[in-house]
């Protein structure tokens, strides 16, 4: 019998864990293949070492430069050397064992090779969690379940309270890291906005290695096949000039669908349960980063949690502190204002991003404004979209 047994041992069920083991609670961890590399550009934020200072002990090369280009090629260039909101790539294998051994090592129980696939339920209540490994089926009991296992989630299904991703709901990426010479900036990152819904990146992991990938959003994800793109992506020649070798070592590739309209504030919580992470949707609209809304989402989960079992209270009525925390309201309305950035810069066949850019290397100021509202979460001016319609190259 655990305390709370959390399915998924990705970076948010990874922080949720560790922190109800570091309060002295029992937890089982879920995981159906610690050596699974989350299909992901791995771009990470310097706020992630606020909950894993130890990443700092990693040979990472810090990010100060975004190099973004829109579909007719206008560059945005801005330095962010001096300050200290820089950012750093990984490859998330290394980074999701980073954070599981975290969780380990407070004391977590991890049980690997399990497929987590429905809930145990007695008098219409949820009392643990049913996996499948090569051993056969096996069962977990505990007072509180958290579902952490991704937005291809079946607990989430089986849960009720969260419906069937919708394709619209959606983005659909192909990635891979790759490596050999190239001419990119180390300490850069890269977008390639297109004319459709979507965008490539390119982001250099070390001096040699990168992470390349293609990305189609809403209904451009039956307009697009994203393989297609990504083939037709590396060998464009604006991308040939960075990486002008013709076979580099494919180190890993793959497919994935992630969430891109936001949190699904409405399926959050229920009786003896939470859902965090991409399970939930913490994914920003626009850039595709969950990474740092999933590790929060999973540490104030924890808290809810904690009070929860304290109280030995384990209903919705307690549960939904975890909702309405005030960092998880402002996810939630940031992430909702990005979704509106998606419909502005994707809109009008590129065209306003192309003016956006323009606009940019002609404003200083109006670039600043560009960069806060693009890499530091701040909101732009009231004239901020009428400027860019005004604009006349």
């Amino acid at each position: 019998m655990f305390d709370v047994i959390i399915s998924g041992a990705g970076p948010s069920g990874s922080q949720c864990a560790e922190m109800l083991a570091k309060s002295g609670f029992k937890v089982a961890l879920i995981e159906r293949d610690i050596n699974w590399r989350k299909p992901c550009g791995g771009g990470c934020s310097v706020r992630l070492l606020k909950y894993y200072p130890q990443l700092k002990k990693l040979n990472i090369l810090n990010k100060h430069t975004i190099a973004m280009y829109s579909a007719d090629y206008s560059k945005f260039q801005y330095t962010y050397e001096n300050r200290k909101e820089y950012s750093f790539v990984m490859d998330r294998l290394v980074l999701d064992n980073v954070m599981r051994n975290a969780a380990i090592d407070a004391g977590v129980e991890i049980f690997d090779k399990n497929l987590s696939f429905d809930f145990i339920t007695k008098n219409q209540q949820k009392i643990g969690i049913k996996t499948k490994s090569s051993e056969g089926l096996n069962e977990f009991y505990g007072n509180i379940a958290v579902i952490a296992d991704g937005m291809s989630s079946k607990l989430a299904l089986k849960s009720g309270i969260r419906p069937v991703w919708k394709i619209d709901d959606l983005g659909l990426a192909k990635c891979a890291i790759l490596e050999g010479n190239n001419n990119l900036n180390p300490n850069s990152v890269y977008f390639y906005f297109k004319n459709y819904y979507g965008y490539g990146w390119i982001f250099p992991i070390d001096h040699k290695m990168f992470n390349l990938g293609v990305i189609t959003f809403y209904k451009d994800n039956l307009n697009f096949n994203v393989n297609k793109l990504y083939n037709k992506f590396i060998n464009e020649p604006e991308i040939k000039k960075l990486l002008p070798e013709s076979n580099y070592r494919k180190v890993w590739s793959s497919a994935y669908p992630e969430p891109a309209n936001g949190v699904l504030e409405k399926s959050l919580y229920d009786d003896n349960l939470i859902i965090i992470g991409d399970a939930a949707g913490f994914v920003s609209p626009v850039s595709g980063e969950g990474l740092h809304a999933g590790i929060v989402s999973g540490n104030l989960a924890a808290q809810t949690i904690i009070n929860a079992l304290e109280s030995e209270d384990y209903s919705k009525k307690t549960l939904k502190q975890y909702r309405f925390h005030s960092n998880i309201k402002n996810i939630i309305q940031n992430f909702k204002l990005k979704r509106s950035f998606a419909n502005f810069f994707y809109g009008n066949s590129g065209k306003d991003l192309n003016a956006t850019f323009k606009l940019s290397e002609k404003d200083p100021s109006f670039k600043k404004v560009v960069a806060d509202t693009f890499l530091f979460n701040k909101l732009p001016p009231k004239d901020f979209f009428s400027k860019i319609k005004n604009f006349k190259p």
